[in-house]
């Protein structure tokens, strides 16, 4: 009897285990315990205290054939569930019921409702949330699998063997967008298919804008399709829409697609269609975009833009515009040009002992004549491409350097270009071979190397017949040149090129306790691989040169001896007033310099020639406008005299918290006076007084500097004839009656920034917009640091919406008298600031006024508008030669930046 109810409770228990396939856990309280099957083929699992007295057949088949034919169980992990209420298991029905505020966890996937249904039979969960007797319906449920969220309206099926999912009423995240649908179904890989559903990126519950379509499907790591949609703004729908849509659903912007055109009309160029083409997503180091520009009147363009960056070595652009146009319907103002940009910048990480960096901006001189720039108003006032190429490497455990750059630059305003291909320079760094001597002068003696090699090609060439000198009127004036291939051999020719070498010596020390001496000397050779020769052409009363050829070289030194040392002076004010102190520093500086005179004929370096038919003569260089020149003209013998002092005050701050505390606050933040007196020169021995200063006001936001030459020798007139000139004399102004001098030039710049808040440096605003686009749960990679980047340089680009105004006035005055009287005054105001008008308008402007041409300079106002989800801009420039407005209506998301809404005007109409 007690061993058939030992069987009977066996298989009772079996049964039971049989009906509970799946686990259960719950977080306490209540805890409920796991299930499990036991192993029925392990006799040792089950202890018997009776012997089995049954014999049991051998088995025929290997214990490796019985592993392969065990049934396999759809459910791979785990299944854990939990309710707040009550849990409820039919074992008929084979399903197990979870109230309020329950949840179902199997491998990624967890759902939340207050109503969860698991039927065993079907592999499936069903949810949904209750309604109350009013008619409220709570708990809704809340669906995530992997990173992927779901926020269920009603219901959802979801079968976790298949992984295949319908519901009702949902919203649903996809990268920056979010999808809702009346009907979604989820397939196994992960894509969605939505029936009469929208898609917006913003995340209001009541959205800003959305696209509405009966069809929608997203593709996991791929893109959303839509079928026939239109756009709505706030709930109100527009005829914008298409008959499909695609729009990017890849994590870290990793795709390739087609890029989307704008589209409108000029009154000169006619229907356009902009920026169609194509983004090709290489790689994760390479991403390019390839688009064209199509114009009715007779013009198109292409533009390739391309980022690269390799982590720990380097990173960089490279970007291609060609435009050609052509327009033979407007006669009287015919607009016909072909014209290029290229850009290209690299930069490398700091590691090793080499280093190649490139900023390259190049083009033709008419392309900011005819491209405008919508978004970066520096772009359109630039005046020249300047571009430079660079290789620098530190030989290790040496004291040597060397760098080579090709340099490029080019004047849009007078066409005038120069490349500087190669540049070399090899550097030693200073060395001290007496630094164990304690004789300060030998211990603190240093010796340096450079060495300077250049190519420099131009295509202001010199006339071939003349020379200009001092007492005949120049007639060969330089003339430029296109700088094209077919020019190549003239421009080779009038190339110039060099090699130098410097080595300095120098060595300071104390004297008299208060005085700090130094002493130089500087030995300079130059290489060449020509010369000139000069001759009188007395047919033609001028000068003429011929190029010798053959290695030339020429060497010159100069010495010098410099004191210096420092004065203080202090003015206490014992009153009551905040004005405690006022400290003065000088700093006076002597020196004495000596140069030969390496015109004497024994060196070689000058040519005397006759220069009029009257027998005058003229000391020429033979290496005039070679590239470093040639050895200095005459002996010198001078005394320099230098004076800088900076005038500061300490005043008192009073606090009725806390003791009172001071200040400084900088009355001239410096005052320089510099000459010199050449003793050897036989005329104009005082070199022209050299005073400039520079002070600030108003805890600095008033910055100020002055600057001016006085030149201290008299003029006198000349007549000879009708002709009357104006020429210096070798006499001082003082004892002419003409005061101190006359002043040559002079120059004063003032700059006034006020805003309320202090002006942030440009790493924390990168840090700011960084944390704002995490925040909108983006993922860093290396391209959005490099997009990052490039908005926070760029003004235009980057609003900052915290400061509420900011104003930026500059005023600058630049004067300037020649000898014979005639004087040229330029001065100019420049406004340029925002204001915010509400917490999401902004203001910004940016103009000048020519106060001797009495006309407004180059002019910019733009409008900028936070949306929430959308960026709205006008920009306008209202006259000029850039004359053009453009309004433009941007998704924030980044994955949506070709979605937009823009009406433009060229400034050719």
């Amino acid at each position: 009897m007690q061993h058939l109810k030992l069987f009977f409770l066996c298989l009772l228990a079996l049964l039971l285990t049989a009906q509970g396939s799946f686990a259960q856990q719950a977080s306490p309280p209540p805890v409920e315990r796991k299930l499990s099957f036991p192993d029925t083929l392990d006799n040792s699992s089950t202890p018997l205290s009776v012997s089995d007295t049954l014999t049991t057949p051998s088995d025929t088949l290997s214990a490796t054939s019985k592993a392969k034919m065990m049934p396999t169980s759809p459910i791979l992990s785990d299944i854990v569930y939990f309710a707040e209420d009550s849990i409820v298991s039919d074992f008929v029905e084979n399903k197990v019921y979870l109230y309020n505020k329950a949840w179902f966890e199997y491998g990624e996937m967890k759902l939340d409702a207050d109503l969860i249904i698991i039927d065993m039979n079907k592999s499936e969960v069903y949810a949904s949330g209750v309604t109350d007797s009013l008619g409220n319906v709570t708990g809704n449920p809340f669906f995530k699998e992997g990173e992927t969220v779901y926020e269920i309206r009603k219901e959802m099926r979801y079968n976790f063997k298949t992984q295949k999912a319908i519901i009702k009423d949902v919203v649903t995240e996809q990268q920056d967008g979010i999808l809702r649908g009346e009907t979604i179904k989820k397939t196994t890989d992960g894509s969605v298919y939505l029936s009469h559903g929208y898609y917006t990126t913003c995340k209001l519950t009541t959205p800003h804008w959305h696209i509405s379509s009966k069809k929608i499907k997203s593709v996991e790591g791929g893109q959303v399709v839509t079928g026939p949609f239109n756009m709505y703004f706030n709930g109100i729908p527009t005829p914008l829409g298409l008959p499909f849509g695609l729009l990017p659903n890849t994590p870290e912007e990793k795709a390739s697609g087609v890029i989307f055109p704008s589209y409108g009309n000029e009154q000169v160029r006619g229907l356009f269609l902009r920026d169609l083409g194509y983004y090709f997503a290489i790689n994760d180091y390479i991403h390019a975009r390839v688009t064209g520009d199509i114009y009715s009147n007779g013009g198109w363009g292409l533009k390739s833009q391309a980022v690269y960056k390799k982590r720990y070595r380097f990173s960089g652009g490279f970007n291609v515009d060609f435009q050609k146009f052509k327009s033979p319907e407007t006669e009287l103002n015919p607009v016909d040009y072909n014209t290029f940009r290229i850009q290209w910048n690299h930069a490398p990480e700091s590691r090793g002992n080499s280093r190649f960096s490139a900023s390259v901006n190049a083009g033709t001189t008419s392309y900011f004549n005819n491209i405008i720039s919508q978004n970066n108003f520096q772009n359109n006032v630039s005046s020249e491409f300047t571009s430079n190429v660079s290789y620098n490497k530190t030989f290790a455990n040496t004291p040597f350097t060397m760098s080579a750059n090709m340099r490029h630059s080019q004047s849009v305003q007078t066409g005038e270009v120069r490349v500087d291909l190669p540049t070399v320079s090899l550097n030693m760094n200073r060395q001290s071979p007496f630094k164990n001597i304690d004789f300060e002068p030998l211990k603190t003696l240093n010796i340096a190397y450079n060495f300077n090699l250049q190519n420099s090609i131009t295509n202001r060439v010199e006339s071939e017949f003349g020379v200009s000198n001092e007492l005949l009127p120049d007639n060969g004036s330089p003339e430029l040149i296109p700088f094209t291939v077919a020019n190549l051999g003239l421009l080779l020719d009038n190339a110039r090129n060099g090699a130098r070498h410097q080595i300095p010596l120098s060595s300071n020390f104390r004297l008299f306790k208060h005085f700090t001496g130094t002493a130089s000397m500087n030995y300079t050779e130059l290489w060449y691989l020509n010369r000139v020769n000069y001759y009188y052409n007395p047919n033609q009363e001028r000068v003429d040169k011929i190029i010798e050829d053959g290695f030339n070289r020429v060497s010159y030194y100069n010495t010098s001896f410099n004191l210096n040392t420092n004065i203080y002076g202090f003015f206490n004010f014992k009153g009551k007033g905040k004005l405690q102190t006022i400290r003065q520093h000088i700093q006076p500086s002597i020196g004495f310099s000596f140069t030969p005179d390496f015109s004497d004929p024994s060196f070689g370096y000058y040519q005397e020639v006759q220069v009029n038919n009257e027998g005058d003569t003229q000391l020429f260089s033979r290496h005039q406008g070679f590239i470093y020149s040639g050895a200095p003209l005459g002996e010198s013998r001078a005394m320099s005299i230098n004076i800088r002092s900076v005038l500061e005050a300490k005043i008192r701050n009073e606090s009725d918290t806390a003791e009172a505390t001071t200040k400084k606050i900088p009355l001239l933040e410096t005052l320089n006076f510099n000459t010199s007196y050449n003793f050897a020169a036989d005329s104009f021995n005082l070199a022209p007084f050299s005073i400039s200063t520079r002070t600030s006001f108003f805890e600095r936001k008033l910055s100020v500097n002055l600057s001016t030459t006085i030149d201290p020798y008299a003029v006198k007139e000349f007549v000879n004839g009708e002709r009357v000139t104006v020429r210096r004399v070798n006499e001082f102004a003082w004892k002419n009656g003409q005061g101190i001098g006359a002043i040559r030039n002079a120059s004063l710049n003032m700059n006034l920034s006020l805003n309320p808040s202090s002006a942030r440096n440009p790493g924390e605003v990168r840090d700011e917009v960084t944390n704002n686009f995490l925040q909108q749960g983006g993922v860093m990679n290396e391209f959005v640091e490099s997009e990052i980047n490039r908005i926070v340089t760029d003004p235009s680009q980057y609003i900052d919406w915290n400061i509420p105004w900011n104003l930026n006035v500059g005023y600058n005055l630049s004067y300037s008298q020649a000898v014979n009287g005639t004087t040229n005054t330029v001065q100019g105001l420049n406004l340029s600031g925002d204001v915010s008008i509400s917490e999401k308008w902004k203001i910004n402007f940016n103009t000048g006024f020519d106060l001797q041409a009495q006309e407004i300079t180059q002019s910019m106002i733009g409008i900028a508008r936070d949306l929430h989800c959308w960026q709205m801009n006008v920009n306008w420039i209202p006259f000029g030669r850039f004359t053009s407005y453009n309004i433009d209506i941007r998704v924030k998301s980044s994955i949506l930046q070709d979605l937009k809404v823009s009406r433009r005007r060229s400034f050719f109409d």
